[in-house]
Protein backbone atom coordinates (compact mmCIF):
# COMPACT_ATOMS: atom_id res chain seq x y z
CA UNK A 1 0.00 0.00 0.00
CA UNK A 2 1.41 3.12 -1.08
CA UNK A 3 -0.17 6.74 0.63
CA UNK A 4 1.21 10.17 1.80
CA UNK A 5 0.60 11.12 5.07
CA UNK A 6 -0.36 14.84 6.46
CA UNK A 7 0.25 15.35 10.15
CA UNK A 8 -1.65 18.57 11.56
CA UNK A 9 0.74 20.06 14.36
CA UNK A 10 0.26 23.69 14.15
CA UNK A 11 -1.56 24.03 17.04
CA UNK A 12 -0.94 26.49 20.05
CA UNK A 13 -2.40 24.17 22.70
CA UNK A 14 -3.55 27.11 24.99
CA UNK A 15 -4.72 24.78 27.55
CA UNK A 16 -1.29 23.24 28.11
CA UNK A 17 0.24 26.44 29.71
CA UNK A 18 3.23 26.34 28.40
CA UNK A 19 5.51 28.01 26.13
CA UNK A 20 6.61 24.90 24.81
CA UNK A 21 4.85 23.90 21.63
CA UNK A 22 2.13 21.24 22.54
CA UNK A 23 3.46 18.58 20.49
CA UNK A 24 6.84 18.83 21.85
CA UNK A 25 5.67 17.96 25.38
CA UNK A 26 7.70 14.77 26.39
CA UNK A 27 5.68 11.20 26.64
CA UNK A 28 7.51 8.20 27.78
CA UNK A 29 10.82 9.36 26.50
CA UNK A 30 10.13 10.85 23.21
CA UNK A 31 8.32 14.58 21.97
CA UNK A 32 4.56 13.88 21.54
CA UNK A 33 4.99 14.56 17.88
CA UNK A 34 7.29 11.76 17.04
CA UNK A 35 4.24 8.63 17.97
CA UNK A 36 2.20 9.83 15.13
CA UNK A 37 5.79 10.25 12.60
CA UNK A 38 6.87 7.33 13.46
CA UNK A 39 3.71 5.20 13.20
CA UNK A 40 2.79 6.12 9.92
CA UNK A 41 6.71 5.66 8.91
CA UNK A 42 6.43 1.56 10.55
CA UNK A 43 2.85 1.81 8.35
CA UNK A 44 4.73 2.33 5.14
CA UNK A 45 4.34 6.57 4.39
CA UNK A 46 5.85 7.00 1.27
CA UNK A 47 6.11 10.93 2.20
CA UNK A 48 4.94 12.66 5.30
CA UNK A 49 3.95 16.47 5.47
CA UNK A 50 4.39 18.13 8.81
CA UNK A 51 1.82 21.22 9.43
CA UNK A 52 3.52 23.82 11.53
CA UNK A 53 2.82 27.04 12.90
CA UNK A 54 3.10 27.90 16.51
CA UNK A 55 6.56 27.27 17.64
CA UNK A 56 7.66 26.12 13.88
CA UNK A 57 11.17 26.42 14.61
CA UNK A 58 11.19 24.12 17.72
CA UNK A 59 9.30 21.72 15.89
CA UNK A 60 11.10 21.51 12.70
CA UNK A 61 14.29 21.30 14.69
CA UNK A 62 12.95 18.72 17.05
CA UNK A 63 12.04 16.70 13.53
CA UNK A 64 15.02 17.33 11.92
CA UNK A 65 16.24 14.04 11.68
CA UNK A 66 13.03 12.44 10.78
CA UNK A 67 13.27 13.40 6.62
CA UNK A 68 9.47 14.68 6.01
CA UNK A 69 8.18 17.82 5.07
CA UNK A 70 7.15 21.01 6.47
CA UNK A 71 4.20 23.45 5.91
CA UNK A 72 3.97 26.61 7.81
CA UNK A 73 0.26 27.58 8.44
CA UNK A 74 0.58 30.92 8.87
CA UNK A 75 -3.03 31.09 10.79
CA UNK A 76 -4.42 28.50 12.35
CA UNK A 77 -7.86 29.17 10.52
CA UNK A 78 -8.74 25.53 11.25
CA UNK A 79 -8.49 21.54 9.85
CA UNK A 80 -9.31 22.21 7.07
CA UNK A 81 -6.93 25.28 6.02
CA UNK A 82 -4.46 23.12 7.94
CA UNK A 83 -5.05 20.57 5.08
CA UNK A 84 -5.52 22.89 2.16
CA UNK A 85 -2.05 24.19 2.75
CA UNK A 86 -0.37 21.15 2.31
CA UNK A 87 -1.48 21.16 -1.55
CA UNK A 88 1.63 22.09 -3.49
CA UNK A 89 3.63 19.55 -0.86
CA UNK A 90 1.33 16.62 -1.96
CA UNK A 91 2.77 16.14 -5.18
CA UNK A 92 1.18 12.88 -5.96
CA UNK A 93 -2.58 13.02 -5.79
CA UNK A 94 -3.41 9.74 -7.18
CA UNK A 95 -2.57 7.72 -3.78
CA UNK A 96 -4.68 7.85 -0.52
CA UNK A 97 -3.71 10.68 2.10
CA UNK A 98 -3.60 9.70 5.65
CA UNK A 99 -4.47 12.40 7.90
CA UNK A 100 -3.04 12.62 11.50
CA UNK A 101 -2.81 14.53 14.17
CA UNK A 102 0.08 15.63 16.16
CA UNK A 103 -1.27 16.00 19.61
CA UNK A 104 -2.75 12.40 19.19
CA UNK A 105 0.51 10.11 20.40
CA UNK A 106 -1.59 6.50 20.92
CA UNK A 107 -2.17 5.90 17.41
CA UNK A 108 -0.77 3.03 16.66
CA UNK A 109 0.99 1.93 13.02
CA UNK A 110 -1.14 -1.65 12.57
CA UNK A 111 -4.13 0.87 13.01
CA UNK A 112 -3.03 3.27 10.30
CA UNK A 113 -2.59 0.04 7.93
CA UNK A 114 -6.23 -1.44 8.65
CA UNK A 115 -7.50 2.30 7.65
CA UNK A 116 -5.54 2.35 4.40
CA UNK A 117 -6.43 -1.24 3.61
CA UNK A 118 -10.18 -0.78 4.25
CA UNK A 119 -10.33 2.38 2.34
CA UNK A 120 -8.87 1.02 -0.94
CA UNK A 121 -10.76 -2.65 -0.69
CA UNK A 122 -13.71 -0.95 0.09
CA UNK A 123 -13.12 1.80 -2.63
CA UNK A 124 -13.89 4.73 -0.19
CA UNK A 125 -13.43 8.52 -1.49
CA UNK A 126 -13.19 9.40 1.94
CA UNK A 127 -12.54 6.21 4.96
CA UNK A 128 -12.89 8.18 8.92
CA UNK A 129 -11.37 6.45 11.82
CA UNK A 130 -13.95 5.74 14.33
CA UNK A 131 -14.82 4.65 17.57
CA UNK A 132 -17.16 3.92 20.11
CA UNK A 133 -16.70 5.92 24.02
CA UNK A 134 -19.16 6.30 26.74
CA UNK A 135 -18.66 9.40 27.00
CA UNK A 136 -18.44 11.35 23.68
CA UNK A 137 -18.32 14.74 25.04
CA UNK A 138 -16.08 17.21 22.57
CA UNK A 139 -15.85 15.16 20.19
CA UNK A 140 -17.08 15.02 17.01
CA UNK A 141 -20.04 12.91 16.41
CA UNK A 142 -20.82 9.84 12.96
CA UNK A 143 -23.85 10.50 11.47
CA UNK A 144 -24.51 7.31 9.07
CA UNK A 145 -27.09 6.31 6.72
CA UNK A 146 -26.70 2.83 6.32
CA UNK A 147 -23.32 1.69 5.13
CA UNK A 148 -22.17 4.91 4.69
CA UNK A 149 -21.94 8.24 6.80
CA UNK A 150 -23.43 11.12 5.82
CA UNK A 151 -21.56 13.90 7.47
CA UNK A 152 -19.64 14.25 11.41
CA UNK A 153 -21.00 17.18 13.46
CA UNK A 154 -18.74 18.62 15.81
CA UNK A 155 -19.48 19.06 19.57
CA UNK A 156 -20.59 22.90 19.82
CA UNK A 157 -23.18 22.48 16.59
CA UNK A 158 -24.59 19.23 17.34
CA UNK A 159 -28.19 19.00 18.43
CA UNK A 160 -29.26 17.40 21.89
CA UNK A 161 -29.91 14.35 19.85
CA UNK A 162 -26.72 13.80 17.97
CA UNK A 163 -24.75 14.69 21.61
CA UNK A 164 -26.56 10.94 22.42
CA UNK A 165 -24.38 9.31 19.42
CA UNK A 166 -21.37 7.36 21.10
CA UNK A 167 -19.42 6.50 17.77
CA UNK A 168 -17.15 9.29 17.54
CA UNK A 169 -14.78 10.81 15.05
CA UNK A 170 -11.26 9.98 16.26
CA UNK A 171 -9.70 12.78 13.59
CA UNK A 172 -7.61 10.29 11.69
CA UNK A 173 -8.68 10.03 7.92
CA UNK A 174 -7.89 8.13 4.52
CA UNK A 175 -9.09 10.20 1.22
CA UNK A 176 -8.21 10.35 -2.17
CA UNK A 177 -5.59 12.87 -2.77
CA UNK A 178 -7.60 14.25 -6.07
CA UNK A 179 -10.92 14.23 -4.50
CA UNK A 180 -9.10 15.73 -0.91
CA UNK A 181 -7.91 19.04 -2.30
CA UNK A 182 -10.62 19.39 -4.58
CA UNK A 183 -13.54 19.06 -2.24
CA UNK A 184 -11.42 21.27 0.48
CA UNK A 185 -11.98 24.45 -2.46
CA UNK A 186 -15.43 24.44 -1.42
CA UNK A 187 -15.31 24.20 2.54
CA UNK A 188 -17.12 27.74 3.92
CA UNK A 189 -16.71 28.77 7.62
CA UNK A 190 -20.05 29.19 8.51
CA UNK A 191 -20.13 26.92 12.16
CA UNK A 192 -19.64 28.00 15.66
CA UNK A 193 -15.83 28.02 15.68
CA UNK A 194 -15.96 29.90 12.64
CA UNK A 195 -13.09 27.89 10.82
CA UNK A 196 -12.71 25.89 8.04
CA UNK A 197 -13.78 22.25 9.07
CA UNK A 198 -11.95 19.13 7.39
CA UNK A 199 -14.64 16.91 8.43
CA UNK A 200 -17.16 18.99 6.07
CA UNK A 201 -15.65 17.32 3.21
CA UNK A 202 -18.00 14.09 4.45
CA UNK A 203 -20.96 15.88 4.11
CA UNK A 204 -19.65 17.07 0.46
CA UNK A 205 -18.28 14.29 -0.60
CA UNK A 206 -22.01 12.46 0.49
CA UNK A 207 -24.18 15.02 -1.24
CA UNK A 208 -21.78 14.40 -4.59
CA UNK A 209 -22.71 10.71 -4.79
CA UNK A 210 -18.78 9.87 -3.01
CA UNK A 211 -18.01 6.94 -1.05
CA UNK A 212 -17.78 7.49 2.56
CA UNK A 213 -17.27 4.70 4.97
CA UNK A 214 -15.51 4.26 8.23
CA UNK A 215 -12.70 1.95 9.83
CA UNK A 216 -13.53 1.73 13.23
CA UNK A 217 -11.17 0.72 16.49
CA UNK A 218 -11.98 -1.26 19.13
CA UNK A 219 -9.52 0.21 21.86
CA UNK A 220 -10.78 4.11 21.69
CA UNK A 221 -7.69 4.86 23.57
CA UNK A 222 -6.04 5.45 20.27
CA UNK A 223 -7.85 8.02 19.12
CA UNK A 224 -7.16 10.10 22.46
CA UNK A 225 -6.06 14.11 21.66
CA UNK A 226 -4.23 15.73 24.28
CA UNK A 227 -4.92 19.12 25.12
CA UNK A 228 -3.88 19.16 28.56
CA UNK A 229 -1.20 18.22 31.34
CA UNK A 230 -3.95 15.94 32.91
CA UNK A 231 -4.22 14.37 29.85
CA UNK A 232 -0.90 14.31 28.93
CA UNK A 233 -0.42 12.69 32.05
CA UNK A 234 -3.44 9.95 31.41
CA UNK A 235 -1.52 9.39 27.96
CA UNK A 236 1.55 8.69 29.52
CA UNK A 237 -0.12 5.84 31.78
CA UNK A 238 -1.77 4.07 28.55
CA UNK A 239 1.64 4.34 26.65
CA UNK A 240 3.91 2.84 29.96
CA UNK A 241 1.19 0.43 29.81
CA UNK A 242 1.95 -0.57 26.59
CA UNK A 243 6.13 -0.96 26.89
CA UNK A 244 5.63 -3.22 30.27
CA UNK A 245 3.09 -5.55 28.75
CA UNK A 246 5.46 -5.92 25.72
CA UNK A 247 8.17 -6.12 28.31
CA UNK A 248 6.69 -8.83 30.00
CA UNK A 249 5.65 -10.44 27.13
CA UNK A 250 9.07 -10.79 25.77
CA UNK A 251 10.34 -12.27 29.52
CA UNK A 252 11.14 -9.74 31.13
CA UNK A 253 9.58 -10.03 35.22
CA UNK A 254 8.30 -6.24 36.16
CA UNK A 255 7.10 -6.68 39.57
CA UNK A 256 4.44 -4.18 39.58
CA UNK A 257 3.78 -1.99 36.38
CA UNK A 258 1.43 0.77 37.46
CA UNK A 259 4.96 2.10 39.43
CA UNK A 260 7.40 1.33 36.70
CA UNK A 261 8.17 4.42 34.46
CA UNK A 262 10.00 2.67 31.45
CA UNK A 263 10.61 4.97 28.36
CA UNK A 264 10.03 3.00 24.69
CA UNK A 265 13.27 3.96 23.91
CA UNK A 266 14.66 1.16 26.54
CA UNK A 267 15.68 -1.99 25.87
CA UNK A 268 15.67 -5.18 28.84
CA UNK A 269 17.19 -8.68 28.45
CA UNK A 270 14.48 -11.93 28.89
CA UNK A 271 15.35 -12.62 32.84
CA UNK A 272 15.68 -9.49 33.82
CA UNK A 273 13.72 -8.41 37.26
CA UNK A 274 12.45 -4.53 37.23
CA UNK A 275 11.27 -3.18 41.21
CA UNK A 276 8.54 -0.83 41.56
CA UNK A 277 9.52 2.99 41.39
CA UNK A 278 12.20 2.16 38.64
CA UNK A 279 12.67 4.62 35.61
CA UNK A 280 14.42 3.47 32.60
CA UNK A 281 14.94 6.85 30.33
CA UNK A 282 16.41 7.35 26.54
CA UNK A 283 18.40 4.72 25.69
CA UNK A 284 19.20 2.16 28.08
CA UNK A 285 20.04 -1.20 27.48
CA UNK A 286 19.59 -3.35 30.17
CA UNK A 287 21.20 -6.92 29.52
CA UNK A 288 19.25 -10.67 30.01
CA UNK A 289 19.18 -11.53 34.40
CA UNK A 290 19.60 -8.69 35.89
CA UNK A 291 17.88 -6.77 38.97
CA UNK A 292 17.18 -3.34 39.23
CA UNK A 293 15.62 -2.56 42.45
CA UNK A 294 13.05 -0.06 43.66
CA UNK A 295 13.90 3.69 43.37
CA UNK A 296 16.92 3.15 40.62
CA UNK A 297 17.38 5.70 37.89
CA UNK A 298 18.91 5.05 34.94
CA UNK A 299 19.21 6.86 31.87
CA UNK A 300 21.15 6.32 28.57
CA UNK A 301 23.20 3.80 29.99
CA UNK A 302 24.20 -0.16 29.65
CA UNK A 303 23.78 -2.24 31.94
CA UNK A 304 25.85 -5.30 31.10
CA UNK A 305 24.15 -9.26 31.93
CA UNK A 306 23.87 -10.93 35.30
CA UNK A 307 24.14 -7.43 36.85
CA UNK A 308 22.31 -6.16 40.72
CA UNK A 309 21.40 -2.84 41.05
CA UNK A 310 20.17 -2.03 44.65
CA UNK A 311 18.00 0.70 45.36
CA UNK A 312 18.49 4.42 45.27
CA UNK A 313 20.96 4.63 42.53
CA UNK A 314 21.42 6.97 39.84
CA UNK A 315 22.85 5.96 36.20
CA UNK A 316 23.59 8.52 33.36
CA UNK A 317 25.18 7.99 30.28
CA UNK A 318 27.48 5.61 31.56
CA UNK A 319 28.37 1.88 31.13
CA UNK A 320 28.12 -1.21 33.39
CA UNK A 321 30.12 -4.50 32.25
CA UNK A 322 28.52 -8.00 33.20
CA UNK A 323 28.38 -9.30 36.83
CA UNK A 324 28.27 -5.87 38.40
CA UNK A 325 26.82 -5.02 41.63
CA UNK A 326 25.66 -1.24 42.50
CA UNK A 327 24.73 0.59 45.23
CA UNK A 328 22.48 1.31 47.31
CA UNK A 329 22.37 4.99 47.25
CA UNK A 330 25.60 4.98 44.32
CA UNK A 331 25.61 7.73 42.14
CA UNK A 332 27.44 7.34 38.20
CA UNK A 333 27.82 10.08 36.73
CA UNK A 334 28.27 10.69 32.72
CA UNK A 335 31.52 8.69 31.04
CA UNK A 336 31.56 6.20 33.62
CA UNK A 337 32.85 2.60 33.17
CA UNK A 338 32.09 -0.20 35.56
CA UNK A 339 33.98 -3.12 34.35
CA UNK A 340 33.02 -6.91 34.61
CA UNK A 341 32.90 -8.25 38.12
CA UNK A 342 32.99 -4.85 39.97
CA UNK A 343 31.51 -3.01 42.27
CA UNK A 344 30.46 -0.04 43.60
CA UNK A 345 29.18 0.11 47.28
CA UNK A 346 26.35 2.29 49.30
CA UNK A 347 27.21 6.59 48.77
CA UNK A 348 29.23 6.17 45.96
CA UNK A 349 29.93 8.55 43.60
CA UNK A 350 32.03 7.66 39.82
CA UNK A 351 32.48 10.63 37.32
CA UNK A 352 33.92 9.82 34.20
CA UNK A 353 36.15 7.42 35.59
CA UNK A 354 36.77 3.67 34.65
CA UNK A 355 36.59 0.97 37.18
CA UNK A 356 38.65 -1.94 36.10
CA UNK A 357 37.69 -5.37 36.04
CA UNK A 358 37.09 -6.91 39.37
CA UNK A 359 37.64 -3.45 41.30
CA UNK A 360 36.04 -2.64 44.27
CA UNK A 361 35.15 0.74 45.35
CA UNK A 362 32.61 -0.30 48.39
CA UNK A 363 31.61 3.03 50.50
CA UNK A 364 31.63 6.46 51.11
CA UNK A 365 34.09 7.33 48.30
CA UNK A 366 33.76 9.78 45.51
CA UNK A 367 36.03 8.74 42.02
CA UNK A 368 36.07 11.52 39.45
CA UNK A 369 38.72 11.87 36.57
CA UNK A 370 39.97 8.73 37.13
CA UNK A 371 41.28 5.24 35.49
CA UNK A 372 41.29 2.80 38.10
CA UNK A 373 42.91 -0.92 36.96
CA UNK A 374 42.22 -4.28 37.85
CA UNK A 375 41.62 -6.28 41.21
CA UNK A 376 41.89 -2.19 42.69
CA UNK A 377 40.27 -2.16 46.48
CA UNK A 378 39.73 1.32 47.35
CA UNK A 379 38.35 1.96 50.89
CA UNK A 380 36.03 4.26 52.33
CA UNK A 381 36.70 7.77 52.81
CA UNK A 382 38.80 8.04 49.34
CA UNK A 383 38.56 10.90 47.47
CA UNK A 384 40.11 11.75 44.24
CA UNK A 385 40.92 15.50 44.47
CA UNK A 386 40.57 16.14 40.89
CA UNK A 387 40.08 20.05 40.42
CA UNK A 388 42.16 23.01 41.60
CA UNK A 389 39.40 25.65 40.87
CA UNK A 390 40.55 25.82 37.09
CA UNK A 391 40.87 22.56 35.78
CA UNK A 392 40.35 19.12 36.25
CA UNK A 393 43.26 16.40 36.49
CA UNK A 394 43.13 12.28 36.12
CA UNK A 395 43.69 10.34 38.90
CA UNK A 396 45.91 6.39 37.80
CA UNK A 397 45.40 3.68 39.58
CA UNK A 398 46.92 0.57 38.43
CA UNK A 399 46.36 -2.91 38.44
CA UNK A 400 45.88 -5.00 42.28
CA UNK A 401 46.65 -1.48 44.59
CA UNK A 402 44.88 -1.03 47.55
CA UNK A 403 43.66 2.37 49.03
CA UNK A 404 43.22 2.93 52.54
CA UNK A 405 40.46 4.07 53.68
CA UNK A 406 40.44 7.91 54.88
CA UNK A 407 43.16 8.85 51.21
CA UNK A 408 43.22 12.03 49.72
CA UNK A 409 44.91 11.61 46.15
CA UNK A 410 45.71 14.91 44.60
CA UNK A 411 45.68 14.69 41.04
CA UNK A 412 47.79 14.43 38.99
CA UNK A 413 49.04 11.41 40.59
CA UNK A 414 49.82 7.61 39.90
CA UNK A 415 49.69 4.30 42.23
CA UNK A 416 52.22 2.22 40.43
CA UNK A 417 50.77 -1.71 40.24
CA UNK A 418 50.25 -3.21 43.67
CA UNK A 419 50.93 -1.03 45.77
CA UNK A 420 49.34 -0.06 49.26
CA UNK A 421 48.17 3.40 50.48
CA UNK A 422 47.78 3.86 54.47
CA UNK A 423 44.79 4.76 55.68
CA UNK A 424 44.56 8.72 56.43
CA UNK A 425 47.24 9.65 53.85
CA UNK A 426 47.31 12.53 51.31
CA UNK A 427 48.78 11.16 48.18
CA UNK A 428 50.40 14.19 46.09
CA UNK A 429 53.31 12.54 44.14
CA UNK A 430 53.87 9.41 42.05
CA UNK A 431 53.48 5.86 44.02
CA UNK A 432 56.20 3.52 42.37
CA UNK A 433 54.87 -0.25 41.82
CA UNK A 434 54.69 -2.76 44.70
CA UNK A 435 55.59 0.11 47.38
CA UNK A 436 53.98 1.77 50.69
CA UNK A 437 53.18 4.81 50.62
CA UNK A 438 51.23 6.72 53.89
CA UNK A 439 51.66 10.48 55.06
CA UNK A 440 50.17 10.19 58.48
CA UNK A 441 51.72 12.70 61.45
CA UNK A 442 53.70 10.63 64.18
CA UNK A 443 50.94 9.48 66.97
CA UNK A 444 51.20 11.73 70.19
CA UNK A 445 49.94 9.86 73.55
CA UNK A 446 49.72 12.84 76.30
CA UNK A 447 48.85 11.22 79.96
CA UNK A 448 46.34 13.11 82.06
CA UNK A 449 45.03 15.61 79.23
CA UNK A 450 41.65 14.95 79.83
CA UNK A 451 41.57 15.69 83.71
CA UNK A 452 44.30 18.40 82.81
CA UNK A 453 42.11 20.26 80.40
CA UNK A 454 38.78 20.38 82.84
CA UNK A 455 40.19 21.96 85.74
CA UNK A 456 41.72 24.62 83.72
CA UNK A 457 37.82 25.34 82.56
CA UNK A 458 37.11 25.17 86.07
CA UNK A 459 34.52 22.10 85.93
Amino acid sequence: MIFTTIILAAGKGTRMKSELPKVLHPLCGKAMIHYPVDAAREAGSEKIVTVIGHGADSVKEKLALKDMAFVVQEEQLGTGHAVMVCKDSVQDKSIPVVILCGDAPLIQSTTITGLVKSHLDNKNSVTVLTADMENPQGYGRIIKDGSEILRIVEEKDASHEEKCICEINSGVYCVDGEFLFKTLESVGKDNAQGEYYLTDIIKIGSEAGKKVGWSKITDSSETMGINSRKELAEAGAIMRRRITDDLMAAGVTIIDPECTYIDGTVQVGRDSTIYPQVRLEGKTLVGENCAIESGAVIKDSHVGNDTHIKPYCVITDSRLGEKTAIGPFAHIRPASIISEGGKVGNFVEIKKATIGKGSKVNHLTYVGDADVGQGVNIGAGTITCNYDGYRKFKTVIEDGAFIGSGTNLVAPVTIGKGSVIGAGSTITKTVPPASLSLTRPEQRCIKGWPEKRRKERGE
